[in-house]
């Protein structure tokens, strides 16, 4: 079975990793981040750490989906087309 091309591009993509990540983190820290957050509500610089927070989540989403969403290819039809490839190259 081939890999269809991935139909989640631009901002659906960016949404389901944000998603996956924030799902991700609550089920991972969930005690922690409510001690996190109120941390956060008392400094002065929340705007950056809110920005670097989206980066986290980005990148948490992109791991939980490839972890989780992709499937890898088989690797008997991986070998099979490599077989296939080689018979054409030869001529056989």
């Amino acid at each position: 079975m081939t890999r269809e091309p991935s139909r989640l591009e631009g901002m659906d993509r960016r949404a389901v990793l944000l998603a996956a990540g924030l799902a991700d983190l609550a089920v991972s820290t969930a005690a922690t981040a409510l001690g996190t957050v109120r941390g956060l509500l008392r400094r002065s610089d929340a705007a950056e750490l809110a920005a670097e927070a989206e980066h986290d989540l980005l990148a948490r989403g992109r791991l939980v989906l490839g972890r989780y969403g992709d499937v890898p290819p088989a690797h008997l039809e991986i070998l099979a087309q490599h077989v296939v490839a080689r018979k054409a190259a030869d001529g056989v």
